[in-house]
């Protein structure tokens, strides 16, 4: 009899993966295992963000995994960043938002849009835990709109004298630096802002029932001065923000498929054990129906992620394909999450199981950095070229 396959990798997606890359999932995986899941379903009860986690990510290599060796980071390829994204958000959510947030909307515009003097002070020390980063972009009342921005930085001297609030910024209370966009009156421009700075604020949001194992900040900027060595030079305009905003998202389409793969791991589980009417729960047509959908969809979004991040290692990633596979794969997982609560009957309410606080999270996750509507008309957008936001 041949060997049943893999259920959370019915088309053997592992297969085209380089042995690198098998090592890199594997570690984050054992990781996971060991230390996140025992202590996760607590933190999120608690509504605690595991900071003591920090020192292990980092020593393993997972802050700023895909930048050069140069600046203390691993030098990874992008399937390997979604793969570390993926099995980090097996665990939870709010624990790969954390990574994303470090990696790819701090570290990355230091990297990028940074000079060499910001790089060397900062990315080795951040790739290894030892500086935290949140991303001052969203706005109270601005976001799906992120041009509507009302922060601003004015030149004062040598210095910039930023005024005005930021929200929903993950990371925002333990972080040591903001990496803060403002207006400018030569655009939109992106600053290192110190979290001791003078008229610096973060004030923690709280009765979050989302991302609980999270840390979410309100940011408030009162005359806040910097010197213009903390402008990050290499960009203006909205181009800068959305471009890390990109390379966050590519990590997002493959988080949730490790969210989804959890929920499904327990269902399997739970169904051949749970006996009604006489016989396991897998017995029963209904139920084998869900599951084999759920497979389905895991399966399209693994081969999605997978080729997004060969076209990203090609150099020849559009927005538009991150935005369809974000779309995609968060729905998915979400979709998901809900079924595997239903499953798992009065059980699935309690963080005993993981499919409740996987579908709360994912109700964060569909809405941050592009809510779901937004990444359906870019796609639109792309299909017809005309713009309908």
């Amino acid at each position: 009899m041949a060997a049943r396959l893999n259920p959370l990798d019915l088309y053997d997606v592992r297969s085209l993966l380089t042995d690198e890359e098998r090592m890199v999932q594997d570690t984050v995986g054992r990781f996971v295992d060991e230390k996140v899941l025992p202590i996760i379903g607590d933190c999120f009860d608690q509504g605690r963000f595991p900071k003591e986690l920090i020192p292990e990510i980092a020593s393993l290599g997972l802050l700023g995994a895909t930048i050069p060796e140069k600046y203390g980071c691993a030098g990874m390829n992008g399937v390997s960043y979604g793969l570390i994204c993926q099995e980090m958000e097996r665990g939870d959510s709010g624990l790969r938002s954390f990574a994303s947030v470090q990696s790819s909307l701090c570290m990355y515009p230091i990297y990028a849009y940074g000079n060499e003097e910001q790089k060397m002070h900062y990315l080795p020390k951040m790739a290894a835990g030892e500086i935290i980063g949140c991303f001052g972009l969203t706005e109270p009342h601005g976001g799906s709109d992120p041009a509507n921005m009302k922060t601003n930085a004015k030149k004062d001297g040598g210095d910039w004298i930023i005024n005005g609030a930021k929200m929903w910024i993950t990371n925002g209370n333990i972080a040591h630096i903001a990496i803060v966009w403002a207006q400018t009156e030569d655009g939109i421009q992106g600053f290192i802002v110190p979290t001791d700075t003078k008229g610096f604020t973060a004030q923690e949001v709280h009765k979050k029932m989302s991302l609980r194992a999270s840390v979410t900040s309100a940011l408030f900027f009162d005359n806040v001065r910097v010197p213009d060595a903390n402008r990050l030079p290499n960009v203006k305009g909205l181009k800068g923000p959305l471009g890390c905003l990109n390379q966050a998202r590519y990590g997002i389409t493959w988080g949730p498929i490790g969210a989804a793969q959890a929920c499904l791991k327990e269902v399997l589980d739970y169904t051949q054990e749970r006996i009604l009417f006489g016989r396991p729960l897998a017995a029963n047509q209904a139920i084998q129906l869900k599951l084999a959908d759920m497979a389905r969809r895991i399966t399209s979004a693994q081969l999605l992620s997978l080729q997004l991040g060969r076209l990203k290692d090609a150099g020849k990633l559009e927005p538009t394909q991150v935005s369809l596979a974000k779309w995609n794969n968060v729905r998915m997982a979400l979709d998901i999450a809900r079924e595997c609560r239903d499953i798992l009957g009065g059980a699935g309410i309690t963080v005993e199981h993981s499919a409740i606080r996987h579908a709360l999270n994912l109700e964060s996750v569909i809405t941050y950095e592009g809510t779901e509507t937004v990444h359906q008309l870019v796609v639109g957008r792309e299909l017809t070229g005309i713009n309908a936001f």
